[in-house]
């Protein structure tokens, strides 16, 4: 660690509202990762589930903390688990002056994984099909395994705001990071040689500006916002309604990411009528991705959802409608377009 944390900067995502549209991973993209080396990059990504995700099995590729906080081994993404960046004949369909008898598809290699590979595939069987988006970054955790794994000292967390950081200078690319984490979000750039991941967007956080895949998104979805702040957002849906909860956190890495995990339609059953006994996404799955109390948090999420149907008023609706935008990330509401960027 860099010294003693002040703060803890986290973020809420509601499953309820993302609509996979991927705007936030281009928003990303367009910013941080289009330097040489980092084509294969998305610090931000949005996979379909149930699916294999980003690195492909991810889940299942070890890291993190067992109880008794040892270290979990993990293995080390290969480039062709992420899925390298596919080539397209742009020159042709743009330049070749053939029109629309020339079509955009991949040239050389044919690809045989990459992100989003089994997008909107899901689960269950007809017609009991699901699937719902998953968005994920950096979990810049309070107990980061990439932290603990690095004999360089290269990536800490931030005393102002917790947010973790690679310290390229120092990074010798070992790589013990990428196994150690158990969300497998770092990457390594094969040309400078050195670990990258999200940065939580910090030069715009230092100008009170929100992430990028915030302001970018569509849906509403995401909220951000210091830990400790009792009047904000973030405090109020992870502490008081306790209608966040974090991925995974089997994993022991104690993430500041959290997500209001997806509400399901009922069952049919095999006569075609509605079975209100039993969801659409099974309860295993949903306890699988965020442990046990994820049944007590969709319950709180239900009965807030009747209050507004018999016309009651429910601060935990009004605060995942986000009614004012600006108010789900409070402190961060300035305008990039006001701010003379450096190198811009």
């Amino acid at each position: 660690m860099a010294g003693e944390i002040q703060r803890q900067l986290a973020m809420v995502m509601d499953l309820n509202k993302c609509l996979g549209c991927q705007t936030c991973t281009i928003a990303c993209k367009r910013l941080w990762t289009r330097d040489e080396g980092m084509d294969y990059m998305w610090w931000n990504t949005v996979n379909t589930q149930p699916g294999r995700g980003t690195p492909r099995d991810w889940e299942q590729s070890g890291g993190g903390f067992r109880e008794d906080g040892s270290a979990r081994p993990g293995q080390l993404p290969s480039r062709g688990e992420f899925g390298d960046a596919w080539k397209f004949n742009h020159e042709e369909v743009f330049f070749g002056g053939q029109g629309a008898k020339a079509h955009l598809k991949v040239v050389g290699e044919q690809p045989d994984w990459g992100p989003n590979w089994d997008e909107d595939q899901g689960g269950g069987e007809y017609p009991n099909g699901y699937y719902f988006y998953l968005p994920r970054i950096c979990n810049h955790c309070t107990n980061p395994a990439c932290v603990a794994a690095c004999p360089r000292k290269a990536i800490v967390k931030r005393e102002e705001d917790a947010i973790v950081l690679v310290d390229e200078d120092r990074c010798r690319g070992y790589r013990f990071c990428m196994e150690a984490c158990p969300y497998k979000k770092i990457y390594f750039n094969h040309i400078t040689k050195v670990a990258q991941k999200c940065i939580f967007c910090f030069p715009r956080i230092e100008k009170q500006v929100v992430t990028a895949c915030v302001r970018q998104c569509p849906g509403r979805i995401r909220f951000v916002g210091y830990r400790d702040d009792k009047d904000a957002p973030i405090y109020k849906l992870v502490e008081k309604w306790k209608a966040a909860i974090p991925l995974h956190p089997d994993f022991g890495t104690e993430p500041n990411v959290f997500y209001v995990p997806p509400l399901a339609p009922p069952r049919f059953d095999e006569n075609g009528e509605i079975d209100e006994s039993q969801p659409r996404i099974p309860d295993d799955y949903l306890i699988y991705l965020f442990g046990p109390v994820v049944l007590e948090t969709l319950e709180i999420l239900k009965a807030e959802m009747a209050k507004t149907r018999a016309g009651e008023k429910s601060e935990l609706m009004d605060l995942l409608i986000g009614y004012r935008w600006t108010e789900m990330f409070p402190g961060f509401d300035r305008d990039p377009a006001t701010i003379q960027w450096k190198g811009v």
